[in-house]
């Protein structure tokens, strides 16, 4: 759906499950190559999901610093926010410049 939403509403193309590391097989939730502009969702928030338990979230600070290496903005959103319109927002913002 987010990515449906992002075509009709914003106009570009958002690739889910997006693999970024050339030896890894980290993915991205959400990227938009053309801009290297990803949308990791961070689940658990409130329940001490994956990406709130120690390592899990060790885990998540290495991959985001490789993505960053590699020149990618990474932005963090609940499950809630993916798909409302201050997340849109962020996107139309980052790629504006």
């Amino acid at each position: 759906m987010f990515t449906a939403i992002c075509k009709s509403d914003l106009k570009i193309e958002v690739v889910k499950e997006y693999i970024f590391h050339p030896t890894r097989k980290w993915r991205f939730d959400y990227a938009i190559p053309d801009h290297k502009i990803a949308l990791e969702v961070e689940g658990g928030v409130w329940t001490g999901g994956r990406h709130t338990r120690p390592q899990g979230f060790l885990g998540d600070i290495e991959k985001y610093n490789a993505g960053t290496l590699l020149g990618w903005r990474i932005f963090r959103v609940t499950p809630d926010d993916l798909c409302r319109l201050k997340t849109l927002e962020l996107i139309k913002q980052a790629i504006s410049g």
